[in-house]
């Protein structure tokens, strides 16, 4: 999808505000070039004050994007591009991040259990404004999927924990890995489970270079 544009895109600084390897080697795979900063925002906002789980996410995704946005923008060559992104995994109206030790992924793992979860990914993207009355802009979206577990026993559950594969990610699994052996089935972009929705961001990040494209563009008497 971003091939029209890559030659454009390719030129500009745009950094990943995100230590995840995983986000980074979704980006590699559809050809980005960017530098990885990771943000310093604090992931402690209170669950309860959000509508749902993809307003949390958005909110946390965009701490981190504006927190690097800050620093960033007092360079002199400013970023063209940050991304920021968050994803959580979601029970009804529980929202499970990452495990806090192995007893916390078991647990997280038995409740997900032969049900369908969500996973939510918030993503917001600051560019450079257009206006000239801010420094940035924001654009802000998210994607969900849902992701079925099989019926485990507990034996399997605690094998996969042992692998320390959970540690690290949200709902305690990683469908990228030995994680895929506890799914039955998914609905909607598989990716965004992996942590980076790749179709949702590239067709907001076409919009976004077409719009500026079209900013830049000579006027003629007839846009007059």
């Amino acid at each position: 999808m971003l091939q029209p544009l890559l030659p454009t895109i390719l030129e500009q600084r745009i950094v990943l505000a995100s230590g995840s390897p995983r986000r980074q080697e979704i980006l590699k795979r559809i050809g980005l070039k960017f530098e990885v900063v990771p943000s310093k925002f604090e992931e402690n906002l209170q669950k309860s004050s959000f509508a749902g789980p993809h307003e949390y996410a958005k909110a946390t995704a965009r701490g981190k994007a504006l927190e690097v946005a800050d620093r960033l923008y007092s360079q002199v060559k400013k970023p063209d591009l940050i991304i920021g992104a968050d994803t959580v995994v979601s029970l009804g109206s529980d929202i499970i991040e990452k495990p806090a030790d192995e007893e916390d992924a078991f647990k997280i793992l038995k409740r997900l259990n032969a049900k369908t979860h969500e996973v939510v990914t918030g993503v917001v993207l600051v560019v450079p404004s257009l206006t000239g009355t801010e420094k940035f802009a924001t654009v802000e979206f998210h994607e969900s999927t849902e992701v079925c577990f099989g019926d485990l026993t507990d034996e399997m559950l605690k094998g996969y924990v042992a692998t320390g594969e959970p540690m690290d990610k949200a709902g305690g699994y990683g469908i990228q890995a030995i994680g895929s052996s506890l799914v039955q089935g998914i609905h909607g972009d598989y990716f965004n489970v992996e942590g980076f929705p790749v179709y949702h961001f590239c067709k907001k990040l076409v919009e976004i270079y077409r719009e500026r494209q079209l900013s830049s563009a000579p006027r003629t008497d007839q846009d007059c």
